[in-house]
């Protein structure tokens, strides 16, 4: 039985970096709302900077730059079915870097804001290790969590939350609640909270995100 064809469907995401079939790892990086694909670059740069593996880059890209309508923390049922067209289109591609050979343990998913919330729910639901999660201002989506709504397994996967206390957008309790469940699925989380950052993304963050890069892409 065929999925009904959603809202972000027929936007393709941004390609960058090495061919899949020819690259070693993948990054893939979630916009925030209301921005393009291509606003994601800078930090694609940030990330990959002296990294020497063969990495391919994608940056998947919401109908109307929206990714869902209404805040991460409302009911989930509100945001449908665009929640449920973005979570289909991480997961696609996810197993497209994987049908071309790339081990999920190489493969890195981030996003910042609204891409935060989704690159994190994308990772709960799907389950399994991942190279790395990095979540800039995010957290597990909906009104409330429920444990066995999330695989079983996080196994391990390197996770980084960053976000400011307080942030305009992003609660911190949610952000804390977020890395508590993670954790308890087997997650390895690192949570950084900064004092009066705002919606924006500091040093530290991105060297957090460039050695979660590194080790995940580091040739054995």
């Amino acid at each position: 039985m065929t999925r009904e064809t959603g809202p972000h469907d027929a936007v393709p995401a941004l390609r960058l970096g090495t061919p899949a079939d020819e690259a070693d790892a993948a990054l893939v990086l979630i916009h925030g709302r209301g921005a393009p694909a291509q606003t994601m670059t800078p930090l694609v740069d940030a990330l990959l900077e002296g990294i020497d593996a063969a990495v391919s880059v994608r940056l998947p890209s919401a109908a109307g730059h929206v990714w869902y309508p209404h805040r991460f923390i409302e009911p989930r049922a509100v945001n449908q079915p665009w929640l449920d067209s973005a979570l289909a289109k991480i997961a696609g591609v996810l197993d497209e870097l994987a049908a071309a050979g790339i081990a999920p343990e190489r493969m890195i998913l981030g996003g910042f804001s609204q891409g935060a919330c989704l690159a994190l729910e994308s990772f709960a639901l799907r389950g399994g290790r991942l190279g790395g999660v990095l979540a800039y201002a995010g957290g597990l989506i909906g009104e409330r969590l429920d444990p066995a709504a999330y695989a079983d397994s996080l196994a391990g996967t390197p996770v980084f939350l960053g976000c400011s206390d307080p942030d305009p957008h992003i609660p911190t309790g949610r952000v804390e609640e977020s890395a508590a469940m993670l954790r308890a699925k087997g997650a390895d989380v690192d949570l950084r909270l900064y004092p009066a950052l705002g919606h924006v993304l500091n040093e530290d963050e991105l060297n957090a995100g460039r050695a979660l890069v590194a080790a995940a892409t580091a040739r054995g």
